[in-house]
């Protein structure tokens, strides 16, 4: 029973605490995912950021597009399992287990978001901090606060920063 509760508590633990920092794992539906790609446009050999990759599908499906990846992802348990996910693109594709709010991030052309709206203004306040260039971003579900949409589709917004 011990080492029940044990596991439980951990579970509870890894799937929790994100909620404090970005959002709680939710898997993106596949209508979604394709509109996200579609919406950033890459080409093949530009970089994607996804913050909070979760389980690791849309790294594997910008992989399949030729596009390189890093995904953060601050649940221990979801990085295993992006990783587990993303493995036969690991040429293209890293994944960084840590909290992406303390990261100097690489450089990007684009970035896929799926944070709560409660830190929206954050991270564009981030984004803002880090870019060096011209950079895509795609948000799903929640808008980012003054800034312009650039598109729209299946819930999914594009942002341009200059």
């Amino acid at each position: 029973m011990g080492w029940f509760l044990l596991i439980v508590t951990v579970l509870i633990v890894c799937f929790a605490f994100v909620i404090l920092f970005g959002a709680p794992y939710l898997p993106t539906l596949r209508p979604q995912i394709e509109a996200a790609l579609d919406l950033l446009a890459l080409e093949p050999g530009q970089t994607m950021l996804e913050l909070g990759c979760g389980d690791g599908r849309i790294l594997a499906a910008a992989a399949k597009r030729g596009w390189h990846c890093v995904g953060y992802e601050l649940n221990p348990i979801m990085a295993l399992v992006a990783r587990l996910r993303t493995w036969r693109y690991r040429s293209q594709v890293r994944i960084v287990w840590g909290d992406f709010w303390r990261a100097d991030w690489p450089a990007a052309d684009g970035i896929f978001a799926f944070i709560l709206p409660r830190f929206m203004a954050r991270l564009n306040t981030k984004i803002a901090q880090q870019k060096a260039h011209r950079l895509k971003v795609v948000s799903f579900a929640f808008k980012i606060p003054k800034q312009p949409i650039v598109a729209e589709r299946d819930g999914v917004f594009l942002y341009q920063y200059d």
